[in-house]
């Protein structure tokens, strides 16, 4: 049953993406910030991927790594 909790990551992917979001709109420099966000983001997608065994949640986490993989590659030019 643990295989498909996957509860615990979905609240640590709304707290990340919260805290993403907190970033961008604040006045200070966030790009490392951000990258790391970014990174715990893909990590929480990757968990899920694994512990969902559904083929549907495998296509959606696909697309998400890969626009995060983007969000990564636009916050390294962020100061």
């Amino acid at each position: 049953m643990d295989r498909v909790d996957i509860s615990e990551e979905r609240t640590r992917l709304r707290s990340h993406v919260r805290q993403f979001r907190r970033s961008m709109t604040g006045n200070e420099p966030a790009g490392r910030t951000l990258d790391f966000l970014a990174q715990e983001m893909l990590r929480e997608i990757n968990t899920i991927g694994a512990k969902a065994g559904d083929l549907e949640i495998a296509r959606a986490g696909v697309a998400v790594k890969t626009e995060l993989e983007r969000i990564r590659e636009q916050s390294q030019n962020v100061e």
